[in-house]
């Protein structure tokens, strides 16, 4: 099996884990990646779902780790691949000045990207008529595991440690949409300054479309190097039904906040998250996809992941052929239009873990 084909049907079908205690700890909750664990498979390292529905029937079984730290992936008693998780970060460790635990302020998601959530709360988890019903932002402020508001000096002083300790190579910072016209953009240029007045860190920063386009110079000139407008889904229908309160802001709008930030940070440094599975057919996010490529945006597509605790938890995750029939077109067509991960600088893309996306593209540009 090529190794773009197993990490896809890795991130739909989910892993079994003899040992669960291996490797930093899982995702659980919030609003990045959830309910997924980091897993590094040859030289890429990836986000395998492990907590949910899927995952626990899942045919991939990972065993314990041997002396050199690898484990194996086992399918019906046969060994498909060799694995290895990455170790804890020697940042999670410390404390910030005012006695915050790192990790609740910014993680780590795959090897070496920093995230965090700035806002954890967000108008549309507010009520249930108005909430994605994929979302699970406010699980992990309810357990405990993150704080509601992550002051400017706390990011900057957790991204300088997690660079110095760790070898982070960028950040995504995301936020929870608040009321007021910017969506986020203020307190996202607010973060995104004071981190870089700490360390030379390449920033992503993710927010709904701002109502006035000048949000997206205010961000690029406070430090802000990529720029994420999350779609989720692309068909009108789709999107009216699992994200009734974000999809009163139209697609019409998305379009030309697309263009307005594409001319102030490039082509391919401007990305869009599409979740397949969700409802949306493969015509549909090929349709779309080739849209955003004409505009410069990079449409981000990773399989939809049904988390624990929210209303599509007993929604099925997209099967690996209808992953397959989206993301080995998707590769070339990014490829054609001159946008590739790797030139991304900071973000989801750039990293990649969430989507077998990448190896796609890359099996493209080798062709």
């Amino acid at each position: 099996m090529r190794e773009s084909d197993l990490i896809n049907d890795l991130q739909t079908r989910g892993m079994r884990l003899v040992d669960p205690r291996v490797g930093h700890e899982s995702r659980r909750g919030g609003a990045g990646p959830s309910d997924h664990k980091a897993v590094t498979i040859g030289d890429t390292t990836v986000m395998v779902p492990v907590h949910t529905a899927p995952a626990f029937e899942s045919p991939y079984l990972v065993d314990v780790p041997d002396g050199s730290g690898r484990s194996r992936i086992m399918r019906n008693g046969t060994e498909i691949a060799k694995v290895s998780f990455p170790s804890r970060p020697r940042f999670y460790d410390l404390t910030t000045a005012d006695g915050i635990p790192y990790n609740k302020i910014a993680v780590l998601h795959s090897r070496d990207v920093l995230a965090t959530t700035v806002l954890q709360t967000c108008i549309r988890y507010e009520s249930r008529k108005k909430t994605c019903q994929f979302c699970a932002i406010g699980q992990s402020l309810a357990a405990g595991r993150t704080i509601a508001q992550k002051t400017p000096e706390q990011l900057a002083e957790v991204a300088k440690a997690a660079v110095e300790l760790d070898g982070v190579k960028h950040m995504v910072m995301t936020t929870g949409t608040p009321r007021g016209a910017d969506r986020g953009a203020a307190v996202l240029a607010e973060s995104a300054r004071a981190i870089k007045a700490a360390v030379d860190l390449p920033i992503q920063a993710q927010c709904e479309p701002p109502e006035d386009d000048i949000w997206h110079q205010r961000m690029k000139d406070a430090g802000v190097d990529a720029l994420g407008m999350h779609l989720e889904a692309v068909n009108p229908e789709v999107r009216a039904r699992i994200m009734p309160g974000k999809a009163s802001v139209p697609l019409s709008k998305y379009y030309s906040s697309f263009e307005a930030a594409v001319r102030v940070f490039g082509r391919g440094q401007v990305s869009t998250y599409i979740l397949a599975g969700l409802g949306d057919t493969v015509e549909d996010i090929l349709a779309m996809s080739e849209r955003l490529c004409a505009l410069g945006v990079y449409p981000f597509v990773v399989p939809f992941v049904p988390i624990s605790g929210t209303p599509l938890e007993s929604h099925p995750a997209p099967a690996a052929a209808f992953m397959r029939a989206i993301l080995e077109p998707l590769g070339t067509m990014i490829v054609r239009a001159g946008m590739r991960s790797e030139d991304i600088k900071a973000g989801c893309g750039r990293c990649g873990a969430c989507s077998a996306l990448s190896t796609y593209e890359k099996l493209k540009v080798s062709a």
